[in-house]
């Protein structure tokens, strides 16, 4: 099939992937009278009294802002945020279908900083929580940290944590499958923005204590005088054996590799420097940083991509629905440390020892049972 051009027509003739739909009955002059005026008066008065009551009295306790700006876009660079509507969406049919979310995307025409978080704020008493998507790094992370500190709701960056847990969830039953444990791994990580920033801490907390990050120049380093402000942080809590160089030589003697950067960037001479039996996560989209075969023939014991049509996607969809519904069920005011690393642990152990294969280290996105357990153990994590 060309996804492209089908997707194009089922686009067309949907004209939209999602709608509106109503809970009560209107049907009668009483109804109308519930709904609305006058009825719905004392609803607004007991939420004027009591702002928690929203989430009693209205959607707000089920309703999430799909927010972008649309300068990221996965695939397709900085397009904007009208270009990005159909991702966004896409994202919001995701949400109802695996987790029974209402989420409404929030195309956003700016891309200054300041903008976004304003508005965001202005817009936060419409939704139980944000989820961030498409949003260019650096620019991400002060997104992320300044509206969450002006707002009382989850805040979420999909494509830093959302992709940071799939892969944490993924490396663990990796190390199942292996019989390692994930403090004896030595990690390298190619691409060093939003998701490559996030999958780094991640690791960092699950008890993984030696990951090296590499960008377009080289190894995060340092003695690299042209780091931002992202990659100071990253190189304080990175690299601890202070190495510097390219790609290859990151990636000699490592037991793990994962990319989130360009394709074709890692070759088979470089898995070959590794230790044996490596792992190999390529997930550059919609080519990898190494194709499979060629992965699988230089030594790899475990790969996953980003892809459909290869095993061990490692996809967002694992997710963003579950982390989000045990937080709204929950009520938390902020995804935190804990919440993630109970989202990686709960996707991972869907899958029981004996479903653990070389082309089974994660479960499938359509795996239903997966959102039920992230919520379940989500919620748990929730401080109360």
């Amino acid at each position: 099939m060309d996804y492209y051009k089908e997707s194009l027509k089922l686009h067309e003739k949907a004209r939209g992937k999602w709608e509106m739909g109503i809970k009560v009955p209107l049907e009668t002059a009483e109804d109308l009278s519930l709904a609305y005026t006058p009825g719905v008066a004392q609803p607004c008065l007991e939420i004027q009294k009591n702002e928690a009551l929203a989430k009693k009295y209205t959607s707000r306790w089920n309703t999430v802002a799909i927010a972008t700006d649309g300068s990221a876009a996965l695939g397709l660079g900085n397009i904007g945020g009208l270009a990005a509507l159909p991702i966004m969406e896409g994202k919001a049919v995701l949400f109802k279908a695996f987790a029974g979310i209402d989420a409404i995307p929030i195309c956003l025409d700016t891309q200054d900083t300041d903008a976004i978080i304003e508005t965001l704020v202005n817009i936060a008493p419409s939704f139980g929580g944000i989820n961030l998507e498409d949003i260019s790094a650096p620019r991400c992370f002060e997104i992320e940290k300044k509206l969450q500190a002006r707002v009382d709701i989850p805040v979420f960056h999909d494509d830093q944590h959302g992709t940071a847990v799939v892969v944490l969830a993924a490396l663990i039953n990796s190390c199942r499958l292996q019989g390692r444990q994930l403090e004896e791994l030595e990690v390298v990580i190619s691409g060093a923005g939003a998701a490559g920033v996030a999958i780094a801490g991640m690791l960092l907390a699950a008890g993984v204590k030696d990951v090296v990050c590499c960008d377009s120049r080289g190894i995060v380093s340092g003695d690299r005088s042209d780091l931002n402000e992202a990659k100071v942080c990253l190189c304080s809590i990175t690299n601890r054996k202070g190495i510097s160089g390219t790609l290859a030589d990151a990636v000699k003697d490592r037991d793990v590799f994962i990319g989130v950067s360009q394709p074709a960037i890692l070759t088979p001479e470089m898995i070959k420097t590794m230790k044996p039996d490596p792992v190999i996560f390529a997930m550059s989209n919609p080519e990898p940083e190494i194709e499979p075969e060629l992965a699988k023939e230089a030594g790899a014991a475990i790969i996953g991509t980003g892809r459909s049509d290869y095993p061990n996607q490692i996809n967002n969809l694992l997710a963003f629905p579950g982390i989000f519904r045990g937080a709204l069920d929950a009520g938390a005011r902020s995804v935190t440390e804990e919440m993630k690393l109970a989202a990686a642990k709960a996707i991972a152990f869907t899958l029981e020892d004996s479903q653990l294969s070389a082309d089974m280290i994660i479960p499938s996105p359509l795996n239903e049972e997966v959102a039920k357990n992230v919520a379940k153990a989500v919620g748990a994590a929730v401080e109360k």
